[in-house]
């Protein structure tokens, strides 16, 4: 038996699946338990949930995945600000002790936040990170009834890519082609939802929603 709780946080929409022998046992958002839109903060009562629907302690699970690199984001983020600087600086500024604080260190906080489900859970180094567009190409294609497949992902942007042509085919999952930032659909889409008055990663889909009123 092979167990892998997956888990997003500390961006939006934290949530927690788990999957037992290739098969989802249950997936939940935080913001279902807490009842704070798009929840970002360490899904404490989703983990929980999963862990109970299968009936497996924490100590029991093979992996941990986070479901982006953090460091490679890291780098981006250091890049652009160079790359425009002196421009951006109060937003350099704001950004850097939030990284240099916390961020950075994403291995060490899971494992504290772990540890609350289970003071004896001590091993560290089941804890992995996946790169952003890659899991995004997963939780498309692993579920699907599709032997084989081409999966498209289209976001804001992950730790560099903002679009990925990925093929999956049974268990093996490969990226062919990806489309890097600053060019991304999704973060115009986001500018776009800005200008409107919405908040972005947040009011997109009320921006879509009024898009067929437009003249």
């Amino acid at each position: 038996v092979t167990s892998i709780l997956g888990i997003s946080a500390f961006y939006h929409d934290s949530a927690a699946a788990l999957i037992v022998d290739g098969k989802i046992i249950a997936a939940a958002q935080e913001e279902r338990f807490s009842r704070k839109k798009h929840d970002s903060s360490y899904p404490f009562n989703a983990v929980e949930f999963v862990l109970k629907r299968a009936n497996l302690s924490l100590n029991k699970i093979d992996y941990i995945v986070f479901y982006e690199k953090p460091f490679l984001k890291f780098e981006r983020l250091l890049e652009t600000y160079l790359a425009f600087a002196p421009r951006g600086f109060k937003s350099f500024s704001m950004a850097m002790p939030i990284w240099l604080r916390e961020k950075l260190f994403q291995k060490k906080i899971l494992f504290n936040e772990l540890k609350n489900h289970n003071k004896n859970f001590n091993d560290i180094n089941k804890i992995y990170f996946s790169e952003h567009h890659y899991s995004h190409a997963a939780s498309a294609f692993y579920p699907s009834p599709f032997k084989s497949a081409v999966i498209l992902t289209l976001d804001g942007v992950g730790e560099w890519a903002t679009t990925t042509l990925a093929k999956g085919d049974e268990q093996n999952l490969e990226i062919l082609k990806e489309i890097h930032f600053p060019h991304s659909i999704g973060l115009l889409y986001s500018a776009f939802t800005y200008y409107t008055g919405f908040k972005v990663n947040s009011g997109e889909y009320k921006v879509m929603g009024l898009a067929p009123y437009g003249e």
